[in-house]
């Protein structure tokens, strides 16, 4: 009989590459950093965009969240939800064959969109729980023919509602976790290093330890029932740390993420350069499984723009067919609206803000946080890491950073001469993938060309411009 292909992934809520395995001295991740010596490391994978629910509906379906509909976050008000037509990772493996099931967070909807066979959906911290029901789930997959698809949702290291908390201390949460010292942790270079920052960053490194604590535990469960052999294992992030720079920002901190994948009997140990977009998560799930990349079960939803990184697993060096990616912000909250969109090369990061004429919003969990309460009464100038305050609230329509020589995305090259061959490139790259997805925020005098497709074609004529001039209202030469 041929060995099932399980599949079994495992995210972390708001957890960037502060981990063992990628060079963070400060943490220890024994754990995760197990899974990256028996697997593939990819060093430049990327969601395609920085906020929980979005990035979760991206993985889950392949397409982006101007594709999919879930713009911003599910839960409360917000009530972002995804379309009914679009096919998901449990509504196609179900049509598959796969035994199905989610664990602790899902965060997304509506539930006859992502039809989980088995729903255990919890905020609990309580990484032990967590555990018991995967090894609950495992032991009823030992003994059902088919194979399973699991995801398993983390609420770590997400921030708790109280002002700098990380869940840790919680009488509910089982189980010992490292503590950290403010004064001997290291601060990320995104970020300030004062005592509120530090402060926050040793109760996030805890709670990231608390991750890592229950991953072992699932990886313990997956071998006891004797399954490890048979299933992919794939632990990744929806966004980067909840933390200014980073959460809700296309910026790498925020968008730049942890992928590592170990296949039963890959190759071990490999660290992959290659650009790969959370869009290619899905496909390569189905490629894994042995069904076609463009296998669906629903006519009406759209083609999914990524494609398997499988054949490239074990590479050491980027491909040229894999040396850039994409990404897509529209909302945090309901009332965060900032849509903006990059395109990532290996040397190169171009940023085209939308509605640049907005202040950029804070979601809600960062402004009432300590470090940034402790960024905004410091001394003038303010600064968010190394970019001046008013360059993070106050973005121009574009960005152009040299990812080599500037990797916090401070040096905006988009304005200078000797750039702008590049600059145009790269604005006409972005806007062929914006047509090539639908986006409705290619825009043009400040309006959708999607919306308008039908008046254009009636004879309406908008000037090739990105926004509305009030000094020049015409649409018509004079």
């Amino acid at each position: 009989m041929a060995p099932k292909k399980n599949i079994l992934l495992v995210i972390a809520d708001d957890m960037g590459k502060s981990l063992g395995c990628y060079g963070d001295t400060t943490i220890s991740t024994p754990s995760i950093d197990q899974l990256a010596a028996e697997g593939t490391l990819f060093d430049n994978a990327f969601a395609s965009t920085a906020s929980c629910s979005g990035s979760r509906s991206v993985i889950y379906t392949g397409l982006h969240t101007h594709q999919n509909g879930q713009y911003g976050l599910q839960h409360s008000n917000h009530h972002f939800l995804t379309f009914d037509h679009i096919e998901t990772a449990p509504k196609l493996f179900r049509t598959f064959g796969y035994l199905t099931g989610i664990i602790g967070k899902i965060h997304v909807g509506p539930d006859n969109v992502y039809p989980w066979e088995v729903q255990r959906e919890s905020p609990s911290r309580d990484v032990a729980w967590v555990a018991k029901e995967a090894d609950s789930f495992f032991q009823s997959a030992k003994e059902d023919p088919r194979p399973f698809f699991l995801t398993v949702g983390f609420m770590d290291p997400h921030r708790d509602s109280t002002r700098g908390g990380f869940g840790n201390g919680d009488d509910s949460v089982s189980g010992p976790d490292a503590t950290y010292d403010p004064a001997k942790i290291t601060v990320p270079s995104f970020l300030n290093d004062i005592p509120e920052v530090r402060q926050e960053m040793a109760e996030y490194y805890r709670s990231v330890g608390r991750v890592d604590r229950g991953f072992g535990l699932i990886m313990k469960a997956l071998k006891s029932a004797g399954l490890d052999n048979d299933t992919l294992v794939v632990l990744t992030s929806d966004n980067g740390p909840p933390f200014l720079n980073s959460k809700t920002t296309l910026y790498d901190a925020g968008v730049r993420l942890p992928l590592i994948i170990r296949r039963p009997k890959g190759k071990p140990a490999v660290k992959n350069p290659n650009l790969i977009s959370f869009i290619d998560i899905l496909p390569t799930f189905i490629d894994w499984a042995g069904q076609s990349p463009t296998a669906t079960s629903m006519s009406n939803s759209p083609p999914r723009p990524g494609r398997s990184f499988l054949p490239i697993i074990d590479e050491t060096s980027i491909h040229d067919d894999w040396s850039r990616v994409f990404g897509s912000h529209t909302f945090h909250e309901v009332t965060n609206y900032y849509p903006t969109r990059f395109l990532r090369t290996a040397r190169y990061k171009y940023h085209r803000n939308i509605a640049w004429k907005l202040d950029f919003p804070f979601s809600t969990d960062l402004y009432a946080s300590l470090s940034w309460e402790g960024i905004r009464n410091s001394q003038f100038p303010i600064k968010v890491g190394e970019r001046p305050l008013e360059a993070y609230i106050r973005r121009p329509p574009e960005e152009l950073y040299d990812m080599q020589q500037d990797p916090r995305e401070v040096q905006n090259l988009a304005d200078r001469p000797e750039y702008k061959e590049l600059l145009l490139g790269y604005r006409q790259e972005l806007e062929a993938w914006q047509r090539l997805t639908q986006d409705a925020w290619l825009v043009r005098d400040g309006v959708s060309l999607s919306e308008m497709q039908g008046h254009i074609d009636a004879g309406l004529q908008i000037p090739d411009r990105f926004d509305f001039d009030l000094a020049a209202p015409g649409n018509k030469t004079l």
